[in-house]
């Protein structure tokens, strides 16, 4: 039986727990492994990061982030991300999605310790721990409109069958 759910919800950091847990949620009643829930929730928590650090810059409204700022700043809207996942016979797919600035050449992102924001002391692991704790990563990406992160995870069904 397939299964589907969908999350939208503003592009703040507040809200990567919530991704994370809903994910998380989702899978449960197939009794994951700790590692597998593990493996997933940092994953997940990896995309959804990306989205809003590097698709969306942290944007806040100035008075959500408790600064001053001049009156056409202070309704600036942070962006939404979707988490979307299906899950079917045991293997779950994730797509985390975002309208925000896109990735110039993903193939130098996805390299170890790259990183586009230095300035807030980001490691550039993001992509390599999805793809460490993932059994497939793509990412499709277009410079100013978005990125799109897919992974699948198989759950308690053993090695892939090749």
């Amino acid at each position: 039986m397939k299964n589907e759910m969908e999350i939208i919800f503003d592009a703040v950091s507040d809200n990567e727990s919530f991704a994370r847990v809903a994910v998380a949620a989702f899978i449960t009643h197939l009794n994951p492994t700790v590692e597998e829930m593990a493996d997933i929730r940092t994953a997940v928590s990896e995309a959804v990061t990306n989205s809003i650090i590097h698709g969306y810059g942290n944007l806040q409204g100035c008075e959500t982030a408790g600064r001053d700022c001049p009156p056409e700043q202070k309704d600036i809207h942070p962006g939404k991300v979707r988490v979307g996942c299906t899950l079917e016979n045991g293997i779950l797919h994730i797509e985390v999605t975002d309208t925000g600035t896109g990735i110039e050449d993903v193939e130098k992102a996805m390299e170890p310790l790259y990183t586009t924001r230095p300035d807030l002391e980001r490691s550039g692991m993001g992509f390599a721990f999805m793809e460490a704790f993932m059994d497939d990563l793509e990412v499709e990406s277009v410079p100013g409109k978005g990125t799109k992160v897919r992974m699948v995870k198989k759950i308690g069904i053993g090695e892939w069958i090749v």
